[in-house]
Order: structure tokens, then C-alpha cells, then sequence
């Protein structure tokens, strides 16, 4: 007969998935609140977990703009940061980074799933939309669709 599993303590759980990817604080707590057995339980252990950089938001921002940034636009990493509860001026200043490369990103992903530039008004349409849809604003979309030369800044 196998041995049950024993369950893993609050911290067990919290160093669990930090070996996994960057979390960020309010991510931890959202994902752990449900496991805290007593009140207080789990803001001692995520400040001890801070005070030993075990999480840090920092990295956290790094790491997204990292993985995502070949697929995503500007606007869909910010979506990103801010929903892991990030702080603004962090997230501020990983979008700033992110604006200087945003034209060849997005080129790069549309050359990756388009063939040729659009041939007519409904093609243009759903080129458009797939590239908006990954976080592209506006003005980079029509650059790209309009073939505008890549050393033409924003």
C-alpha cells in the first residue's frame, strides 16, 4: 500500500512555486490564502521569504518582460505586471525599455504567422486584429501593415 504524501507546510507550498518561476508577492498570497491555517501565518512567512530575496519584485518584472516579450506588445505586458500586483514605477519602467523595441517586435511576430502584407480590406483587418490582440497599440499595427521602413522611429 503506497504512503500518503505528507502535506506540505505553508512555506513547503510558497518555496514550491518560487522553484517554479518569479512570483510575485500578491501572487503568493492569493495562491496560499486558502492553505493559512492561522491569521497572520502567511504574511510572516512571505515576509521572511522577502527579507531572504526569495521573492522579488524586480525579478518578477524582469522575468515577464523576458518570456513575453517576443510574443506580446507594450500594452499586453503592462496588462501582465499589473495584474501580479506589481509596483507601478517598476512596471514604468519596463514599459519604457519595451517602447524602443516595440516596432521590430511586432514585426517579427507578424512575419512569423503572415506570409505577405495584406491584399485587401479584410485581409488588412485580421492581420490588424492579430497584432492588437497581442498588445500592439494602433500606430505600430499601421507601421506594419503599411510596410514603413524599420529604421523610421516612433
Amino acid at each position: 500500500m503506497p504512503m500518503p504524501r505528507p502535506t506540505l507546510s505553508l512555506k513547503g507550498r510558497a518555496l514550491r512555486l518560487l522553484s517554479g518561476r518569479e512570483h510575485s508577492r500578491a501572487e503568493l498570497e492569493k495562491k496560499l490564502a486558502p492553505h493559512e491555517e492561522e491569521p497572520g501565518q502567511l504574511a510572516r512567512i512571505l515576509d521572511e521569504l522577502q527579507a531572504k530575496d526569495f521573492i522579488n519584485e524586480q525579478r518578477v518584472v524582469d522575468s515577464v518582460v523576458h518570456r513575453r516579450s517576443g510574443k506580446l506588445g507594450a500594452m499586453r505586458i503592462r496588462q501582465e505586471l499589473q495584474s501580479k500586483g506589481l509596483d507601478s514605477d517598476k512596471v514604468h519602467a519596463a514599459l519604457g525599455q519595451l517602447k524602443s523595441t516595440e516596432l521590430a517586435r511586432a514585426r517579427d511576430v507578424w512575419a512569423r504567422k503572415f506570409d505577405a502584407p495584406p491584399a485587401d480590406a479584410a485581409e488588412r483587418g485580421k492581420q490588424a486584429r492579430f497584432l492588437a490582440a497581442r498588445g500592439f497599440d494602433g500606430e505600430v499595427v499601421r507601421r506594419v501593415l503599411s510596410g514603413s521602413e524599420p529604421d523610421e522611429a516612433l
